[in-house]
């Protein structure tokens, strides 16, 4: 069998021409508002990243509390992720994405007021609460839309959605506390907190308008259109029935040789997120708005790498070595941090060369569980995956936080992470077979 698939299985009489416009339709339909969200949630994760520069002096916050207010955040949301997805089942994608949508843009809003570390702790962990199982449930959902040899590609776009969300929150978090202090009395990262999570709660309303649970209740789609989808994906569905519903996927140890990686990924990522504007401002600079632009520079590279990555990965239908080298590019790179110190310029590119790998590693990963799961099993299987996963927000930034404040330096827990790439490349490339990601391809000419 050659490495490149085709598009769509054999399953319609439609021509090819006929389904790329179909899939064309359902990008310019789903995508532009999934995205939209992923932007305003990621910029709500990040804020906080900014906020800090500032509010820990205002509410007396050390690097210690602020790692495990980075971490709480992703207590609340393991502990009501799988139910959430298992939930979004039962009341579909629409009710379940804009509850969480309104719900997590009010909590950051009320972030704004916090006084005490404490306080601050308690926000985060309900704003893991509230956002428990969007993630996920935009995997899920995407698999109710799309077929296996597209999702590379779709998966990469929307994660790109969270290379422009960082590339605008430096910028505008530097623009908006450096220019809205005092707005309606407030602090500069109280008017940031209020000016990023208000955008949630009008995202979620819309959404409830906007979105559709499946695509056979599609009111914008045809009767030929809705058939056309349903026998790709059912034919998908065969071929990937290696497991029977979540319990099958529960006995796989596969599960969790995936939760593991995604754990490292995880790892990586969330560094980046929540310690990026400390790490430059350690370079020498102090000026927000300087800080804010530096720190945009790893989201265009992992913007950049995401698409190429993604195009690559879906024409050669090859998953592990795309993600494997991707992980150990980041690594090599956190553990040059700490020979280049004091070089600026050098500083800044390894930074944006290592963040930008460890941010494009996320949508490489997440093309592997929808491939080792059935589509009974897919919903409760990816959210124990994320959970596994999302263990690494709790775990890592509470031990990030509490080595710089042990050593004034990030540099020694950089290296902490960098081995924890190392050893989620080595999980991938030895304990997931390329045999079992391979037998989720459509058969070319089948």
């Amino acid at each position: 069998m050659s490495d490149a698939i085709q598009p769509f299985p054999a399953a319609t009489a439609a021509s090819p021409l006929t389904m790329k416009r179909l899939y064309g339709k359902l990008v310019w339909r789903l995508m532009p508002f999934l995205m939209l969200a992923f932007i305003i949630n990621a910029i709500d994760r990040l804020n906080l990243s900014f906020a800090k520069l500032r509010m820990a002096e205002d509410i007396a916050l050390s690097d210690a509390a602020y790692g495990i207010g980075a971490g709480i955040f992703y207590l609340g949301y393991i502990l009501f992720e799988v139910p959430s997805n298992l939930y979004m089942q039962r009341v579909g994608a629409r009710a379940t994405l804009t509850r969480i949508m309104i719900l997590w843009g009010l909590i950051t809003v009320a972030t704004a007021f916090v006084t005490t570390p404490s306080q601050l702790i308690v926000a985060r962990f309900l704003l893991g609460v509230a956002e428990a199982g969007f993630f996920p449930g935009l995997i899920l959902y995407l698999t109710y839309w799309f077929p296996a040899a597209m999702r590379g590609r779709i998966t990469a776009s929307f994660f790109m959605a969270a290379m422009v969300a960082g590339m605008i929150c430096g910028p505008l978090s530097g623009a908006i506390m450096s220019h809205l202090h005092g707005w309606m009395g407030l602090r500069d990262w109280q008017v940031l907190f209020v000016l990023t999570g208000l955008p949630a709660v009008v995202l979620g309303i819309i959404g409830r308008y906007w979105l559709t649970d499946r695509p056979e209740q599609a009111t914008w789609l045809d009767d030929d259109e809705k058939q056309q989808i349903q026998q790709v994906l059912a034919q998908e569905t065969v071929a990937t029935q290696a497991h029977q519903g979540l319990r099958g996927a529960l006995r796989d140890p596969l599960l969790y040789v995936a939760g593991l990686v995604c754990f490292c990924i995880y790892s990586a990522a969330n560094t980046v997120s929540y310690w990026l504007p400390t790490l430059v401002r350690g370079f020498g600079m102090e000026d927000l708005k300087q800080i804010g632009l530096v720190t945009a520079l790893p989201f265009l590279g992992g913007l950049c790498a995401m698409y190429l990555l993604g195009r690559s990965s879906d024409r050669h239908m090859e998953r592990r070595w795309h993600l494997g080298l991707t992980m150990l590019v980041a690594a090599s790179c956190f553990f040059l941090l700490d020979l280049v110190q004091g070089q600026l310029v050098a500083s800044v590119l390894v930074t944006t060369l290592g963040a930008a790998a460890a941010l494009s590693a996320m949508p490489l990963f997440w093309t592997v569980p929808p491939a080792l799961l059935s589509r009974s099993g897919a919903a409760g299987g990816i959210a124990i995956i994320s959970s596994i996963g999302n263990l690494a927000g709790v775990l890592s930034q509470s031990a990030v936080g509490a080595v710089k404040t042990a050593t004034g330096s990030l540099y020694l827990a950089l290296d902490l992470i960098a081995l924890l790439l190392v050893i989620g490349s080595l999980l991938l490339l030895i304990g997931i077979p390329a045999r079992r990601l391979a037998a989720a391809r459509p058969a070319e000419g089948t």
